[in-house]
């Protein structure tokens, strides 16, 4: 019987990295046929899209977008009908703490790669894509990121916002913020009567909020958990969230719907 074959994607900005990763996969897991090589945030997402891999060697630090954005934006985007791949966090030992990555279902591997911490990589994907045709596929692929987006805190949480609003700076308490947005390489902060900037992206910004106070729905908003009032998921299968006193509707993406379930 003929199976299909089993199909990756490699995200690395550095391009030497990057084939000698392919190169070290091809000798360990010849089975696997890498799909296609992505440089940088952007081109993951589009990548991944087209080719469809079974297995994503993701590296966090990339130009233009990080490689925990682009999994979430790659996890959102995933067609409904398709398993999720299985993640691979490829990253050198820096400010992501290495607990946090072995909290995860798959794995994390740290730059330089060592063919012996590869090949135990390559052998618990296999046996997880084994694992996928019987089991929660969706449990499977999210655990890493998930674990990684829920990462133990390591600062108080922030009790001030310095946001701007034209050439003044406000000081505004996290007491008051309804929500936070990204917008383009800003964030809004948005309370009861107004929105101001601030140039902190929301993935640092997250881990300084009270995780009692402030709740995670999607890689581009962050919610005051008491203001939530309903939750509503539509036929399609996109989940919906609206805060008490607001008309907005804001998406909760697929990486944050595990968060709302009926009790």
């Amino acid at each position: 019987m003929n199976h299909a074959p089993i199909k990756a994607l490699v995200a690395e900005d550095e391009p030497v990295l990057a084939r000698g990763l392919v190169k070290t996969l091809n000798k360990l897991w010849p089975a696997l046929q890498v799909e296609a090589i992505a440089h940088d945030g952007e081109a993951a997402v589009s990548a991944a899209l087209q080719h469809l891999p079974d297995v994503m060697f993701m590296d966090i630090q990339m130009p233009e977008r990080n490689g925990l954005d682009a999994a979430e934006q790659i996890v959102d985007d995933w067609p409904e009908d398709k398993p999720l791949p299985l993640l691979v966090f490829v990253t050198a030992f820096d400010r992501f703490a290495v607990n946090a990555f072995e909290q995860a279902a798959v794995d994390y591997v740290l730059k330089p790669v060592e063919p012996e911490r590869m090949t135990l990589t390559c052998q618990r994907l296999m046996s997880r894509l084994q694992e996928r045709h019987g089991g929660d596929a969706a449990a499977l692929a999210l655990a890493p990121l998930r674990a990684l987006i829920q990462a133990p805190r390591a600062e108080p949480p922030l009790k001030l916002i310095q946001a701007g609003l034209g050439s003044t700076l406000h000081m505004v308490p996290t007491s008051d913020v309804h929500f936070f947005e990204a917008d383009d390489k800003y964030v809004r902060v948005v309370t009861g009567e107004r929105a101001l900037l601030i140039r902190t992206p929301l993935r640092e910004l997250m881990p300084r909020l009270d995780n009692q106070q402030f709740m995670q729905i999607h890689r581009g908003t962050i919610v005051r958990t008491e203001l939530i009032d309903k939750v509503v998921r539509e036929e399609a299968g996109k989940i919906h969230l609206y805060l008490k006193g607001r008309t907005e509707r804001f998406a909760v993406s697929r990486s944050y719907a595990h968060l709302f379930k009926p009790m």
